[in-house]
């Protein structure tokens, strides 16, 4: 089975993408048939729909889950990079568990443990606290993905795989759309610890359903080595790194001990990871994937565009709550829609993308989300709901060009046996690229917006007749002058805030205008494609 992993999109990602079918092994056990399998399937999207909606729903939450932990949205952010840095990390580790513990006992042991883990991050008293359930709830939900691709394989006979795996592409394409949706309205209307509760009784039953149609087919645990060197040198570096990048603007980067020194782990224990993954006879990932051309030149454009992606999806809700006076409602209704022509297109994409160059086909997601995110570069303070919803809108054809063909790249030419690591390796790499694409993104943003406040504050002058002028009005309306003041403040701070954002999406779009180029280096071997169409 793949180590694979389907994240934010959505992030979230909203948006998170459909990761490779796991290669079809052969059948132990005849197909399910009549209710056992429509409640096998139910049982399964529950788990993944679950699973993928907890890495959107909480982006717009962010600015109510800060204002009650005290914090600043930029620590608030915090609480999804927790989870995607410990999803990144155990998504390696799902093959090795999978044979110590059994498919099916590890699959519903990880639902429960999810359901765990979003009862304590709703009830979390403190920002500590939260993001310490969060990284419990992102490293028990690295298996859940992968496994419940194998179980739905199984449980269909070979002919009907494609249709399973259409099913499964379904699911985890909805919850990007449901997340921002569900999320703002329950943060509005209830209470931001709601977005978790709401696992609690969705878990349940899937876990339920799937061990009592599951638990006789599971072919049980074996010992297996655990290459548990390789794993701690993992946890010390990305770790050390991402805690550098949240941290690093607090504390005024390479001016704090602390940073440095998070730099020095994060870099020694990297050279470490790298010399020792290459040399052990059971890696916890396989380095070595990273001479094959088309692997390297497909994770590095999907792991780059993926932050990019990521980091975008992030900070639209941010700055439409925090500067446009919009909701988490609002918000929600406006990000969601993210996933509408994703699910209409992928299917075509899927079928085609044996038939048509894989590069071919994510040229157009590349050139897609450069023209997205070049017309958000215009948004001003101005900008209407429909401004702001068409290129969300337009963004899902960006996405459904996107991941099926860049995973078409990264598994061609590679032998069958090699699908399990290449899968876990890309996956890690590009879960943790959009963890740290959410941390710079913020980070930037935030001294962005301190670079054009100081800019216009300077034209805030006595020698200004139109400052002087809105000045006089606001004071001739009852306010004090200093009331006044603060009122212009406010407005330059907004301004500022809108001209960083864009900033960002126009640098957003040059990034993935240059990634076109870095596709083309790719040669993958013609008529290849994810086996088991994954992803349609």
């Amino acid at each position: 089975m793949a180590d694979s992993h389907a994240l934010p999109a959505s992030g979230a990602l909203p948006a998170t993408p459909p990761p490779p079918a796991p290669p079809a092994a052969p059948q132990v056990f005849e197909p399910l048939k009549g209710a056992q399998l429509v409640l096998g399937t139910i049982a399964l999207s529950l788990a993944t729909f679950m699973n993928v909606l907890d890495t959107s729903i909480a982006n717009v939450s962010i600015p109510a889950i800060a204002g009650d932990m005290g914090v600043s949205p930029a620590q608030g952010t915090w609480v999804i990079t927790s989870f995607a840095v410990a999803n990144a990390i155990s998504v390696p580790l799902t093959g090795w568990l999978t044979q110590r513990f059994g498919q099916v006992r590890l699959f519903t042991m990880s639902v429960l443990l999810f359901v765990l883990a979003s009862w304590l991050c709703g009830l979390a008293p403190n920002i500590g606290s939260l993001i310490a359930f969060r990284v419990l709830q992102g490293l028990v939900a690295g298996p859940m993905i992968p496994l419940s691709q194998t179980l739905l394989l199984a449980s269909y006979p070979r002919a009907k795989a494609g249709t399973a795996m259409a099913m499964w592409a379904m699911t985890v394409l909805v919850a990007p759309v449901a997340g921002p949706l569900l999320g703002g309205w329950i943060t509005d209307n209830i209470a931001w610890p709601w977005i978790f509760y709401i696992n609690i009784p969705v878990g349940l039953l899937a876990a339920a359903l799937t061990w009592s149609i599951y638990r006789s087919r599971d072919p049980g645990p074996r010992r297996v080595p655990l290459d548990v060197i390789g794993l701690v040198l993992l946890v010390l570096f990305v770790g050390a790194m991402q805690i550098m990048i949240d941290m690093g603007k607090e504390l005024d980067w390479f001016e704090s001990g602390e940073i440095i020194t998070l730099a020095i782990v994060a870099a020694v224990s990297f050279a470490f990871f790298v010399a020792w993954e290459l040399t052990d006879k059971h890696p916890i990932v396989e380095i070595r994937l990273f001479a094959r051309r088309n692997f390297v030149a497909g994770t590095f454009a999907l792991s780059i565009a993926y932050g990019l992606f990521f980091g975008n999806v992030v900070l639209l809700p941010l700055w439409l709550q925090q500067h446009m006076g919009y909701t988490a409602t609002w918000a929600g209704l406006a990000t969601a829609p993210v996933g509408l022509l994703a699910i209409v297109l992928s299917p075509w994409v899927g079928k085609n993308v044996s038939r048509i160059d894989p590069r071919k086909l994510a040229t157009v997601a590349f050139l897609g989300f450069a023209a997205v995110l070049w017309m958000r570069s215009h948004f001003n303070t101005q900008a209407d709901f429909m401004t702001i919803l068409i290129p969300t809108l337009l963004q899902g054809a960006a996405m459904a060009f996107f991941f099926i063909p860049l995973q078409a790249i990264v598994f061609s030419g590679l032998q069958p046996q090699q699908t399990p690591s290449a899968a876990g390796l890309s996956n890690f790499v590009r879960i943790t690229a959009g963890a740290v694409g959410t941390s710079l993104f913020t980070t930037l943003w935030e001294s962005r917006a301190s670079l054009h406040h100081a800019q216009l504050v300077e034209s805030i002058n006595t020698g200004n007749a139109t400052a002087m002028a809105t000045l006089d009005q606001l004071m001739g309306s009852g306010m004090s002058r200093d009331q006044a003041l603060g009122t212009i403040d406010r407005l330059i701070n907004q301004q500022a805030f809108t001209l960083a954002v864009t900033d960002l999406f126009y640098l957003s779009a040059v990034l993935f205008f240059v990634l076109v180029a870095v596709i083309w280096f790719a040669r993958p071997v013609h008529g290849a494609a994810v086996d088991g169409g994954g992803a349609h």
